[in-house]
């Protein structure tokens, strides 16, 4: 007689699980060295300058049980969510209703939006903090243009940001300028830079590029800082003029809004027209964006970004392709920048650091490089996400770096991943027989 055999799913199934448990146990070990010193003893200097320590073991326990679990959680989604020609896969009803809800959560969330003003009215927190996360959709935006577009990797899009900001600021307090004056200078000053930095890079790519523009950034919030007699330098510039509608103030005064449409002055109507004006600016971000992508300088941003080389052999020049990208986004990094001055109402250099250079580019990897929708929703979630964990204090930090770094394990490409040409044939046509070996078409 023969032994029984297993049958080859038994089997498969069997080698599955001892894979991941081998994975989950490799992780444990390395979590319980990485934390031993991290959580498992605590020193600290005594009160007579002598090394005093504790140990927490069941702290480090919980961690290293924690990671364990989580490698084996990770691995059942893995396999759970994979493509075809794994073990599982998703089950075609919920491939539908992900469908749906990806059509549907762009126009549901464009009108939530529009209706955050009139849902919390009374809440200025919240107004403050939409405000604030339409401002890193704008910017994120902007900076998509850059990199996700055009694949050029910039570590120093702060500049624009600061140079906008700046420019109204001065314009305005030193001459006067109102917001709607200052707005596109503020833009054009901004692309002009990102001219100036484009020149300077058009023959470096990765690596390289990533240095030089981080360079720029740095450049620029120095002399801010240096250049006393112009910008104030750490002092930052104060007084800033808030912006009108249609040259009317929301102030309570005779000549305020209020008084003119006979209602009760609130402090919340400016709240809430600066709430519907990033709205429009970042709005308006999106569709020349997307206007863009459709012409044939955004479809050499898109060649460009995919292989160079091919993009100079089909000879589309690199020059201009290269420095459109970087005056577009800089531009509209321009725009976010003189919306932050007049909503602060106050500048200085300490709020154009090389981190708001790294938050913005953090927002347009997660959310996928691209895609509008995804940047979007990208910001939403760390801009919001680091207000709803602000509670947690010390530990807000380590878990959106959990996230970030689930984020990349299941979709390497962000949140929305979007490399689809915009140019392309929606139905496939025959050629002529004439024109093939197999002599049909």
């Amino acid at each position: 007689m023969t032994a029984p055999t297993l049958e080859p799913a038994s089997a498969s199934r069997g080698s599955i699980a001892a894979f991941i448990f081998k994975k989950a146990l490799i992780s444990a070990l390395v979590a319980l060295v990485l934390f031993s010193l991290m959580i498992g003893i605590r020193t600290e200097a005594g009160p007579t300058g002598q090394l005093i320590y504790w140990t927490r073991f069941p702290e480090l326990a919980g961690m290293v049980a924690a990671v364990f679990a989580g490698s084996i959680a990770v691995e059942l989604l893995r396999l759970w969510w994979g493509p075809v020609g794994t073990v599982m896969v998703v089950p075609p009803k919920v491939q539908s209703a992900l469908a749906l809800a990806r059509r549907a959560i762009a126009p549901l969330l464009l009108i939530f939006t529009f209706l955050v003003p009139v849902i919390f009215y009374q809440q200025r927190y919240i107004l403050d903090l939409g405000i604030l996360v339409l401002t890193y959709v704008m910017l994120g935006w902007g900076l998509n243009v850059v990199v996700g577009l055009a694949g050029l990797l910039d570590l120093g899009y702060v500049a624009f940001y600061a140079v906008g900001a700046y420019s109204y600021a001065l314009l305005a307090t030193n001459f006067g300028l109102s917001f709607w004056i200052c707005l596109p200078l503020a833009g054009i000053l901004a692309a002009l830079w990102g001219v100036m930095l484009g020149f300077p890079v058009l023959r470096l790519r990765g690596d390289y590029l990533a240095i030089v523009t981080l360079a720029f950034g740095e450049i620029i919030r120095l002399v801010i800082i240096n250049w006393q007699s112009l910008t104030g330098g750490p002092n930052g510039v104060s007084g800033i003029p808030r912006p009108t509608l249609f040259g009317i103030p929301l102030t309570p005064a005779d000549d305020g809004l209020a008084a003119k449409l006979g209602i009760e002055f609130s402090p919340t109507h400016r709240i809430v027209f600066l709430f519907y004006l990033i709205l429009a600016l970042a709005l308006l971000t999106n569709w020349v964006t997307i206007r863009l992508r459709r012409l044939p300088i955004g479809r050499a941003w898109e060649a460009l970004r995919e292989d160079e080389v091919a993009c100079r052999a089909l000879g589309i020049n690199i020059t201009t392709t290269k420095l459109t990208a970087f005056a577009t986004g800089a531009m509209f990094g321009g725009f976010a920048g003189a919306f932050f001055a007049t909503r602060q109402g106050f500048i200085s250099p300490e709020s154009f650091t090389f981190q708001e250079s790294a938050l913005v580019l953090a927002i347009v990897v997660l959310g996928g490089m691209g895609s509008q929708l995804g940047v979007a929703l990208a910001a939403l979630a760390m801009i919001g996400g680091f207000e709803l964990f602000r509670g947690l204090d010390q530990y807000r930090m380590l878990v959106f770096g959990v996230a970030m770094v689930l984020l990349m394990i299941w979709r390497p490409r962000g949140l929305i991943g979007h490399r689809a040409p915009t140019v392309y044939l929606e139905h496939s046509q025959a050629i002529s027989s004439d024109l093939v070996k197999e002599g049909h078409g």
